[in-house]
């Protein structure tokens, strides 16, 4: 996967997880470019979940978007 393919995918999974994590903000997104464990640490402080409950939350999401997300 190219670079460009990369930016495009991210840019269609921040739409996702936006719908998904509504608490999420533009920053945190723009910081996270992708990255997974980020991702849960994010959702752990904005929604107050243990850190077990956001990454199984991820990884849901993650499995039902893999087209898109391929990391």
């Amino acid at each position: 996967m190219n670079s460009d393919e990369m930016e495009g995918n991210w840019k269609q999974l921040k739409g996702k997880i936006k719908q998904q994590w509504g608490k999420l903000t533009d920053d945190d997104l723009d910081v996270l470019e992708g990255k997974r464990d980020e991702l849960a640490g994010r959702i752990q402080e904005r929604y107050g979940v243990a850190k077990d409950e956001a990454e199984k939350q991820v990884e849901k999401f993650r499995q039902s978007n893999a087209g898109i997300w391929r990391t």
